[in-house]
């Protein structure tokens, strides 16, 4: 099989496939709440905006309030987009909270949603454009397996899908549930059938794991490819153009045919 071909197309969810940044700051909003109290329990007119553009920098729920936190504090949006792991530490213990208090405050406000609510939950989930369309046409391709590989639980993954008529089953969906970092399930799919090995593409919205997946050795033969319209940063992007291993893919090339994402990056064709 050619490397310009995959037979497995392996999808990250958020950042890639769905747009759920209107759900990250409602839950993010009523985490704040929570913590902090303000007076008016009613956000300021351009927060929910401001964090939007600032979701690259969260690599974990628990720092979805802390963001809200420092730009109510009035710390500029570019010292938060180009120096946030620096700055959560201090503001952690200014606020005398740890990581633990405000996963728990997140996980806690977005059960209670889903648990009274799941349909508005699922709601404030967006698909982005010609990505459902593109998933429909593969799972019409004898040749292409999809798979998705997500840090969000698979039920609500399987769910938001068949919504618009995309229906993966459960082997198809790894998510929070599976518990392990996304190389392990990359090469745990490569490794499946050693008679027959898959050709993988992996595409993926945030550079780091990218780059944790091009350590791995075992994963040389996977191409890898950063979703431009997802959560990340031009800085990141940039280092993606930059990189060997990493295809930058933008939603236009997205939805054409497969071998035309390649076309104007032949020599970071994976090696195996």
């Amino acid at each position: 099989m050619s490397q310009s071909i995959p037979t497995v197309l392996a999808l990250d969810f958020d950042g890639v496939i769905c747009d759920g940044l209107i759900e990250y700051f409602q839950t993010a909003w009523r985490a704040y709440c929570n913590v902090w109290k303000p007076d008016n329990p009613t956000p300021p007119v351009d927060l929910a905006e401001r964090f939007y553009a600032l979701r690259p920098v969260v690599e974990s729920g628990w720092e979805m309030p802390l963001v809200l936190r420092s730009l109510l504090l009035g710390t500029p949006d570019a010292d938060i987009l180009d120096h946030w792991s620096a700055l959560t530490q201090p503001l952690l213990d200014a606020e005398n909270l740890d990581k633990t208090q405000l996963a728990h405050q997140v996980d806690g406000v977005r059960d209670e949603w889903i648990s009274h609510d799941l349909d508005h939950w699922l709601a404030q989930h967006r698909f982005y454009p010609g990505v459902i369309e593109r998933l429909q046409q593969w799972q019409l391709d004898q040749n292409v397996e999809l798979t998705i590989i997500t840090t969000k639980e698979g039920r609500f993954v399987q769910k938001l899908l068949h919504q618009q008529g995309v229906v993966l089953t459960p082997d198809q969906i790894f998510g929070k549930e599976v518990k392990q970092p996304k190389a392990v399930t990359l090469r745990s799919r490569l490794h499946q059938d050693p008679g027959h090995p898959p050709t993988i593409w992996f595409i993926e919205d945030r550079l780091k794991t990218l780059q944790q997946v091009s350590t791995v050795p075992e994963l040389d033969s996977v191409a890898l490819f950063l979703a431009d319209w997802g959560y990340n940063t031009v800085r990141d992007r940039d280092s993606a153009q930059n990189d060997p291993r990493i295809h930058l893919l933008s939603l236009k090339t997205f939805s054409q045919q497969l071998p035309r994402w390649l076309s104007d990056s032949s020599s970071k064709l994976p090696s195996g």
